[in-house]
């Protein structure tokens, strides 16, 4: 691919930049009636409209959409991709109800492509977690979404979720993805503190990766490289937020997921999510790096998006964000939460968000309507 094409993939593929003459709103009526997790957003030149993809919101075995043009008043748009398609490689019967989880959307070569997670019916030692990441195709943002092929993208050995793609200048294209803490025990010093405490025998641990993509989507490139995982130490400074659902009781995990990379100047962000997505510790920081595939270094000012019960607000369980970038340029993270008013059900976010001259990343939320 040559350096005009590649800079266009950037910035009109992994970020999504308004093109038209929108007038977007200055704030936004958190939450959204929209009952989405890991939500997700595009914008679409020809139909100058934004496209809002999420885990749940009303789909049986798939994902639905929601369409706006000023990112406040969203259309239900219905279901645009069902497991039950020609290429379906999944496996509707199991766990969770298939798992269809984490939905992203990207325009390539005229094509909508949606990367997602998935319970994989190839599961010959009967996991009860056998995630993993497929890709289904479309010539609309609204589907219907066919698999491009009746298989995962690729197979890592373990259980796989949250997908998100990065286009890269020099043309290449990555995958991130989180590996699930299912039967993942991991020794550190949180685990050994806990099991002294006589709470958790063993804690397991969700770590990013890295891969690259094959230009058609068909396969990887490569071996995966291990991008973030929680830390080891107690005294590292991200340990305390990291480790809140073992801290807390919740539960023998810790997670590091729902990552979204993009690049500002010359520096890659990746934002990710810590703890238990259905508790009120879930919260998000970000790591830096000079390279798609790391090393990265996560910010000493995490977590970025967290609760906000304590300064009398009634947001908890912030969550699996991604970002749009406006031609004014403004950044909106767009992500879930829930409120007290709202119970357990996740419902989406947007709050705009910030890199000042220094690099250091701020999300100006959680908000809710007042």
């Amino acid at each position: 691919m040559n350096l005009p094409t590649a800079i266009v993939v950037l910035f009109t593929f992994i970020l999504p930049v308004v093109t038209g003459a929108q007038e977007i709103a200055k704030s936004f009526n958190n939450p959204l009636n929209i009952a989405f997790g890991d939500p997700y957003v595009i914008y679409d030149d020809a139909t100058e409209r934004y496209y809002l993809y999420g885990t749940g919101g009303g789909a049986k075995n798939g994902f639905a959409a929601y369409s706006s043009t000023d990112l406040a008043n969203w259309k239900n748009e219905g279901q645009v991709y069902h497991a039950s398609n020609q290429n379906g490689w999944s496996d509707s019967t199991a766990a969770w109800g298939g798992a269809y989880w984490a939905p992203e959307v990207y325009a390539h070569n005229g094509k909508f492509y949606l990367f997602y997670s998935a319970q994989w019916k190839h599961n010959p030692g009967k996991e009860l977690e056998n995630f993993r990441i497929g890709v289904a195709v479309a010539d609309k943002p609204t589907g219907p979404f066919i698999d491009l092929q009746s298989r995962p993208v690729f197979d890592p050995g373990y259980p796989i979720i949250d997908a998100n793609v990065y286009f890269a200048e020099d043309g290449r294209i990555f995958l991130y993805y989180s590996r699930c803490c299912y039967k993942h025990a991991v020794k550190s010093e949180v685990a050994d503190w806990a099991k002294q405490q006589g709470w958790f025998d063993e804690i397991e641990e969700s770590w990013v990766y890295g891969i690259e993509l094959k230009p058609d989507f068909s396969g990887t490139i490569g071996e995966p490289v291990l991008l973030l995982r929680p830390p080891v130490k107690l005294a590292d400074a991200q340990a305390e937020w990291e480790s809140r659902s073992v801290t807390s009781r919740e539960v023998n995990r810790r997670w590091t997921e729902g990552s979204f990379t993009f690049k500002h100047d010359d520096t890659y962000y990746m934002m990710y999510s810590a703890n238990h997505f259905a508790g009120e510790n879930y919260a998000v920081g970000y790591a830096t790096a000079k390279n798609p595939l790391g090393p990265y270094t996560k910010s000493s000012t995490n977590p970025v998006l967290e609760k906000n019960t304590a300064k009398e607000g009634d947001v908890t369980g912030t969550g699996h964000n991604s970002v749009v970038f406006l031609p004014d340029g403004r950044m909106l993270c767009v992500y879930h939460g829930r409120t007290q008013k709202t119970g357990d059900e996740r419902l989406v976010f947007i709050d705009e968000m910030r890199i000042d001259e220094r690099g250091k990343l701020t999300v100006l939320g959680p908000t809710t309507a007042r």
